[in-house]
């Protein structure tokens, strides 16, 4: 238990950081596509009191001359004015990358009749390594005869999937009525502050017919799962192949997810990410990556992205390197490195195993806090096991910063398959950033004071 705490209390410094650690865009990509560097984490933890969001945009598709449709945004709120010139650079940028992301599968539409709703989210990167999610709600507006669809996009600082799903269902629902129905209810939840672990809000919210409504909106008690659905893997993907997954992960591999659907893609590959808790991705991180985009599986760094199945055959030709592909439609990989059943220590291997079998068997009994829990407990364990005695290898100078001693802290581990992967674990940048945030924010061990 206190190993276990010497990882939560770094974990909550390191939420204090986000942000903070510098990442600027690569040199061929615009800044304002997710594009991940060393120093920049993936998953982000947020204090109650803020804003529930920045935005609220509706992206549409509007025909050009030329035949095709190209989404664009129809709708913003709020209209921000008197911004700086630097505010106003930023907020263009974000304006300009937004619908490429609502509709990253092409221009290939057409006006249709009928369209189940899919929800979805993104996550956009600012030039100073601040990240902005992008949560999405794809439908098509009520009325008859053929019609396309539109996106209703929330862009938060904020991590929690589940919250602003219930979110989008409001405003789903508004939609259905009419758009004059949708401010009120966003400008009181704007007003409205963001709730702490496990605290609900309330939003007085008037429908035309329906009278007053009060929504509750509850964050999970477990800041860290907030943004996660592990159900969602464990529907496609069996036991062994997660971890063959979890492997390449934990080691900075590149990783493609394939699937049809975006609420698959991105809720699949944020499970992924969350199953590196109390460690972040440190990398690109693209959870749905639009077609113009699709050359980023050239990048030869680590990545985690999701791309749509009828990309395939494109992404296979392109001059990749060394990649596992995931396909989340089979539930298979379709092209491995070759190590991955070697890469983790066999006995903890087996004992994840054991763990994820038995929530997979008894899925119909777990609600999905319970799921998220029980999964993310199997996979710090290990982490625990492996790593949990690193605050005994910082050596501490009189002027308060630490050291980390990297020789000793590996030769710690008793087990030679455990030192094998650990020596190799060391050198990941996720490693390296816990280490370096460890070093600068003291812990005191258990007896120690």
């Amino acid at each position: 238990a206190s190993i276990g705490n010497f990882f939560r209390r770094s974990l909550r410094r390191a939420g204090r950081r986000e942000g903070k650690d510098g990442a600027s865009a690569a040199e061929n990509i615009p800044p304002q596509v997710p594009q991940g560097k060393p120093g920049e984490r993936s998953s982000v933890f947020y204090s109650a009191g803020q804003f529930f969001f920045e935005y609220l945009v509706v992206v549409s598709l509007k025909k050009m001359p030329d035949g095709h449709y190209e989404p664009k945004i129809t709708y913003q709120f709020p209209k921000r004015e008197n911004l700086l010139k630097g505010q106003k650079e930023e907020e263009e940028r974000l304006l300009k990358a937004i619908p490429l992301f609502c509709f990253p599968d092409g221009n290939n539409w057409a006006p249709i009749t009928e369209f189940t709703s899919e929800t979805f989210s993104f996550v956009l990167t600012n030039v100073d390594g601040s990240r902005k999610i992008g949560y999405c709600r794809r439908l098509l507006p009520s009325g008859r005869g053929v019609r396309l669809p539109e996106v209703f996009c929330i862009i938060s600082c904020l991590g929690c999937f589940g919250l602003f799903s219930k979110i989008l269902d409001e405003v789903e629902k508004r939609r259905q009525i009419s758009m004059a129905v949708i401010y009120p209810f966003m400008q009181g939840l704007r007003e409205s502050p963001f709730p702490a672990p496990g605290k609900t809000v309330t939003i007085k919210s008037f429908i035309p017919e329906s009278g007053t409504e009060l929504i509750e909106l509850t964050r999970p008690v477990d800041a860290h799962l907030e943004h996660v659905e592990f159900q969602a893997l464990l529907q496609r993907l069996s036991p062994p192949l997660i971890l063959h997954i979890f492997a390449s992960a934990v080691l900075e591999r590149r990783l493609i997810f394939l699937a049809e659907e975006l609420s698959v893609l991105s809720q699949c590959i944020h499970a992924v990410a969350a199953l590196l808790y109390p460690f972040t991705w440190a990398h690109t991180y693209i959870p749905v990556v639009p077609e113009c985009l699709l050359d980023t599986v050239c990048c030869p760094t680590p990545f985690m992205v999701g791309i749509q199945m009828r990309h395939l055959e494109r992404v296979l030709e392109q001059p990749m390197e060394e990649a596992l592909i995931v396909d989340l439609c089979e539930g298979k990989i379709i092209r491995v490195v070759g190590d991955e059943e070697e890469i983790l220590p066999g006995k903890l291997q087996n004992e994840m195993l054991i763990s994820l079998n038995r929530h997979n068997n008894n899925n119909n009994v777990h609600t999905s806090e319970q799921v998220n829990a029980l999964v993310s407990e199997a996979f710090v364990h290990f982490f625990v096991r492996l790593v949990g005695h690193y605050a005994s290898y910082i050596k501490w100078g009189r002027s308060g910063s630490g050291s980390f001693q990297e020789r000793a802290f590996c030769k710690a581990i008793a087990s030679k398959s455990c030192r094998r992967f650990l020596k190799k674990f060391v050198k990941t940048n996720m490693f390296s950033l816990f280490i370096e945030e460890a070093e600068k924010s003291r812990i005191p061990q258990e007896g120690n004071g």
